[in-house]
C-alpha cells in the first residue's frame, strides 16, 4: 500500500495514545534487543528507545516513504535503526526480548499462524506486545464497505480490503497456547475530531489507503464526495462543531514463550 506519512501524521496526537498505554504495560526492565515492526514514522520507535536507553532497537516497515520519514526524526538514542521489511515475511537474525507492534498486524492474515511465528522471535524471557484497532464494526467501516460494494464500485473495490482481526477469546486461546502469561484487554477512546470533514481526513490516514490506492484522482475524488455524507450523518456535529469518533482497540501482552 502507498502510505502518505503527512496525512497519517494530521492526527499523531491521537494516534500516539493507544501506544502510549500499549508501552506503559510492558514488563521488560532492561531488554537488549527491541523491535518495532511495522513502525510506519517513526514516532513510537522513538518512544521505545527513549524508555529503554540502553536497547538496540529496530524498526521495521514495509513503505519507503515511512522510513524515509522516520529516519529524518530526531532520536534521543543512538541504538535505532530502520529496515524495510514486509512484516508478514520479517525474521530477526538474533532472538528479541521486545517485540512490539502498534495499529499494523491488523493489515497481515492468518494470525494464528502469524502469533505463532512472533512467538518464536522471542527469548525465553521475551515479551510481545501488540495494539491492533478492534472497529471494523464502526459506522465509518460499514459505510466504506457498503459503498465500495454498491453498483458503481464494485468492479474496482469490491474486494479491497481495509484489515480484520480475530474475536478477543480467540487470541486469549492463541496467545495461551504459545506463551505462559498472557494479558488481554480493550479499551475504547472517545476521539473528539475537528475541521471541515474530520472522520474522513481521519480515515484517508489509513482505512481507506487500500480503497483510494485503486483509483485514480479522478475516481478518487468521487469515491470520497459519495462517502462523505454517509459520514457526516453516522457522526452528527456537536455543537461546538466537533464530533465525536468512537475508537475501540485491542491490547495484549505476552510473555514466557512456551
Amino acid at each position: 500500500m502507498s502510505w502518505n506519512p503527512e496525512r497519517y501524521l494530521q492526527f499523531d496526537d491521537l494516534r500516539l495514545r493507544p501506544a502510549l498505554d500499549l508501552i506503559g504495560r510492558i514488563p521488560c526492565a532492561a531488554p537488549a534487543k527491541v523491535v518495532d515492526l511495522g513502525c510506519g514514522p517513526g514516532t513510537v520507535t522513538q518512544l521505545l528507545a527513549q524508555r529503554w536507553q540502553d536497547a538496540e532497537v529496530l524498526g521495521v516497515d514495509r513503505s519507503p516513504a515511512m522510513l524515509t520519514r522516520a529516519a529524518q526524526s530526531p532520536t534521543a538514542a543512538t541504538k535505532v535503526h530502520w529496515e524495510l521489511a514486509d512484516a508478514a515475511s520479517w525474521r530477526p537474525k538474533q532472538a528479541v526480548d521486545l517485540l512490539f507492534s502498534n495499529a499494523a498486524l491488523h493489515w497481515l492474515d492468518d494470525h494464528p499462524t502469524l502469533f505463532a511465528s512472533l512467538a518464536g522471535m522471542l527469548t525465553p524471557a521475551g515479551v510481545l506486545a501488540v495494539q491492533m484497532p478492534a472497529n471494523f464494526d464502526a459506522p465509518s467501516h460499514r459505510c466504506i464497505r457498503a459503498l465500495a460494494d454498491g453498483a458503481a464500485w464494485k468492479a474496482q473495490l469490491g474486494d479491497a480490503r481495509m484489515g480484520a482481526i480475530l474475536t478477543a477469546a480467540e487470541y486469549w486461546r492463541l496467545l495461551a497456547a504459545l506463551f505462559r502469561k498472557v494479558e488481554l484487554w480493550e479499551t475504547t477512546y472517545w476521539q473528539r475530531l475537528t475541521g471541515a470533514a474530520p472522520v474522513l481526513d481521519w480515515l484517508r490516514g489509513t482505512t481507506l489507503v487500500p480503497y483510494l490506492e485503486r483509483l485514480d484522482a479522478a475516481a478518487a475524488a468521487a469515491f470520497v464526495a459519495a462517502l462523505q455524507p454517509a459520514l457526516e450523518a453516522a457522526y452528527p456535529r456537536e455543537t461546538d462543531g466537533s464530533v465525536l469518533f468512537p475508537f475501540r482497540r485491542l491490547f495484549m501482552v505476552s510473555q514466557f514463550r512456551r
